[in-house]
Parts: structure tokens; sequence; C-alpha cells
């Protein structure tokens, strides 16, 4: 395993995880919407910061490729179940259905793919990058919920996670029209 300081970002994201289940179903308090907003940025803001050092500190690793897709769709997919079980009902639960629907297809193909020498063409790409952040900010958003004033980071937080699921749909499309050559092939 190479350890480095992408990679202990990362590991951190995951670490912050079961701590956000724990503010998150603790006795409400004051500032939990706070805490629980604070804290997921955090853990979005590692997101981008361990790909970016692996880059500029050329600390790129195989180790740090397989765990960083693993952190993003924990950390998306545990808010999303946590945020579902605060706001149960179809509006909540279908993009979020979608969102991890989708995140688990993609990790099948990509795996699948790679099992026959094909992961190239299931690269990630520049939508799933722009889905990813639509999808942190809603959550955060979604987080928060309390009103700030006349704007409501609930409802806002509820645009952005059906675009993000808009987006999700879109680029699995794509990953799929990639891979069709792949998957259409007999046997």
């Amino acid at each position: 395993m190479n350890i480095n300081i992408p990679n202990l970002l990362t590991l951190c994201r995951i670490g912050l995880l079961p701590i956000l289940v724990i503010i998150f179903y603790l006795p409400k308090f004051d500032s939990q919407h706070v805490v629980l907003a604070s804290l997921f940025f955090v853990i979005g803001v590692t997101d981008l910061l361990d790909g970016y050092l692996a880059r500029k500190l050329n600390q790129q690793s195989a180790f740090g490729a397989f765990l960083d897709p693993v952190a993003d769709k924990l950390s998306v997919s545990i808010a999303l179940i946590l945020i579902v079980s605060a706001h149960p009902g179809a509006f909540v639960a279908i993009p979020a259905a979608i969102i991890i629907g989708r995140e688990l297809t993609i990790s099948a193909l990509r795996e699948w793919m790679a099992s026959i020498g094909a992961n190239v063409k299931v690269k990630v790409s520049y939508i799933g990058k722009v889905k990813t952040a639509g999808q942190l900010w809603a959550i955060g958003f979604m987080l928060y919920e309390q009103p700030i004033g006349w704007f409501s980071p609930l409802q806002f937080g509820y645009l952005l996670l059906y675009i993000s699921a808009g987006l999700t749909l879109w680029s699995m499309v794509s990953y799929l029209i990639a891979a069709w050559p792949s998957l259409n092939k007999k046997g």
C-alpha cells in the first residue's frame, strides 16, 4: 500500500463518514446542521484535494486510483441514505436511487471492462466530474437544511439533487454507449 498525502486524505475522507452518521443521529442540538454541512464540506474538499495533490506532487498510485472512487461512492451513498431517512418519500428517494443505482452500475461496468482489457473506454468524463460536484453541493445544502433568511438551503438542495440525477443518467448513458461494442459481443 502506497501511503502518501493524497492517499491519507482519501483515507481521512472515509474515516469521517462514520462521524457524519453519528452526528446525524445524535439527539438534535442547535448547531447540528452547521456541523453536518461543515463536515460534509470537508469531505468534499478532500475529494478535490487528493486528486489535485496526487497530480501536482506526482504521487499518483494504483492504491489511490482504487481508493478515491470508493471514497467518492461511499460519501455520496451514505449521505443520500441519511437524507432519505430524514425526508422519507418518493421526492427524495427517487433521485437518490438514480444516483446510487448509477454508481453501482458504472462500478460494475468498469470492473467488467477492466477484466476484458477494455477499461480505457470508460474513463471518468467531464460530465462525471460536474455530476459529482452537483451531488456534493446538493448534499451539503440538504444537510444544512435550516433557512437562511429568505433562502431555503433544503429547497435549493432538492433542485441540485434533481439536476445531479439528470446528469447522473446522462453520464451513465454515455458510459454505456462507449461500452456497448464490448457489451454486445458474443461470448
